[in-house]
């Protein structure tokens, strides 16, 4: 059984995230508050950083996302620790049992992991219209609906070295807390809502992205199948294969692409 031990006494605020289930309206605040506080952390913070050393605005939102998803990563072990009386992700998380056998999850991740990086790909001229349609008034530095806007203009030394220190965090790390946090915490702590939890935690986690609305509907597509499966299955490793790994295989390629000049 998940999550079972409780050999901690949490107080009043830990009981109330620990709970078997979340309100809809928590829930909902629980997804879209952190995409907020990246935004602001990234407008406040990480932009006038990165500006003022001639970086590009990619790496103002690595550094934004590292400031609010860093902090979640410990309050999920701090949830652990109100339960189990150690730093433990185990204590707050659900779908971690593994159940799934080790040879058909690693089907499940290769099918996942293909669709993810195949179908975002392809979804590319359907961002490119949303923003042209809805978006154009966004005023983020670098904003735009190609994969590379963010990186745009710059040297191809100075996007190298950008995405080199940037490949551990936001090609591994950094979608790996997200997974931990809106897979393995939020999810599962939404049974009422039945099948249409996976829809609905898909549907907010694309919304969460406040910094690029218009691939919200892109993201709805290529996400779901692994969000599904890690719910049917009550494994997180599915959309772990999935979500971080399909961000470190296109991390991988873009930054080799412009170490070895195609790119930049």
């Amino acid at each position: 059984m998940e999550n079972t031990l409780t050999t901690g006494r949490p107080n009043r605020f830990a009981r109330l995230l620990l709970a078997d289930r979340h309100s809809v309206p928590l829930s909902i605040a629980l997804h879209l508050v952190p995409g907020a506080l990246i935004v602001a952390v990234y407008a406040f913070i990480a932009a006038p950083l990165v500006d003022s050393i001639g970086y590009p605005p990619f790496l103002a939102w690595a550094i934004a996302l590292a400031i609010v998803l860093f902090p979640v990563q410990f309050g999920l072990l701090w949830l652990g620790k109100q339960r189990t009386g150690k730093y433990s992700l185990r204590g707050a998380l659900h779908y971690m049992d593994k159940p799934v056998p080790r040879g058909k999850v690693t089907w499940l991740i290769i099918f996942c992991l293909v669709w993810m990086t195949v179908v975002s790909l392809a979804l590319m001229p359907l961002d490119n219209v949303v923003y042209d349609a809805f978006f154009t008034w966004i005023q983020y530095e670098g904003a735009g609906p190609s994969a590379t806007t963010y990186l745009d203009g710059f040297s191809r030394q100075m996007l190298a070295i950008t995405l080199l220190v940037c490949l551990p965090f936001t090609g591994w790390t950094l979608p790996l807390i997200e997974e931990y946090y809106f897979r393995g915490f939020l999810l599962p702590r939404l049974p009422q809502l039945g099948k249409w939890a996976p829809v609905f935690s898909t549907v907010l986690f694309s919304v969460y992205h406040f910094w690029a609305p218009w691939t919200v509907l892109s993201k709805l597509v290529f996400l779901f199948p692994g969000v599904w499966f890690a719910w049917k299955k009550r494994d997180i490793r599915i959309s772990i294969g999935m979500h971080p790994g399909s961000a470190l295989l296109m991390s991988a390629f873009g930054t080799l692409a412009v170490a070895l000049g195609f790119l930049g």
